[in-house]
């Protein structure tokens, strides 16, 4: 572990890093090109990740004290294993910090949350064009889904749908 990296602190997210993992949820945007989808606000955030029922969980990387990364994941449930699962959804270290072992670290974290919530798998994914990180991914032992595909149902598509649940 490099100098830098030794210095650096996993915690579970506080409120008070919600105004930090809007900013990384944006940095992140922004370096995957797609800014113009981000919708969130500290509200949301503050809401779905400290409200009374929590949809997701984060883990902070903070750097002498600074905020530098986070990963945000959740669970899910594989019905094939009848074990739960844990999601991935976003991984992201600042740029200046990249390339010193913080993102593995992070993945490590939740691989350790995994294991010990008895989970049968962790998933996640990543763009096609991002060989950096494919790279890392392949050198900690994941694999491609290379026969499944994603599927996303949003907007007017998702409220057409729900309508025809009342059919």
């Amino acid at each position: 572990m490099t100098e830098s990296a030794a210095r650096v602190t996993l915690a579970p997210a506080t409120p008070a890093d919600v105004p930090h993992i809007l900013r990384f949820i944006r940095e992140l945007a922004e370096y995957e090109h797609l800014a113009h989808e981000v919708e969130a606000s500290e509200a949301q955030l503050d809401a779905e990740l400290f409200g009374p029922d929590p949809v997701a969980r984060v883990v902070m990387a903070y750097a002498n004290g600074a905020a530098v990364g986070y990963a945000l994941y959740f669970f899910n449930f594989s019905t094939f294993l009848a074990m739960p699962g844990l999601y991935l959804e976003d991984l992201y270290v600042t740029p200046a910090l990249r390339s010193r072992g913080i993102g593995r670290r992070l993945l490590a974290e939740l691989a350790k949350v995994a294991v010990d919530r008895g989970c049968g798998r962790m998933e996640w994914s990543v763009l096609d064009w991002n060989e950096s990180a494919i790279k890392i991914y392949r050198a900690i032992g994941a694999v491609p889904m290379s026969d499944w595909t994603v599927q996303r149902l949003t907007g007017d598509a998702l409220a057409a749908l729900a309508a025809d649940s009342d059919s």
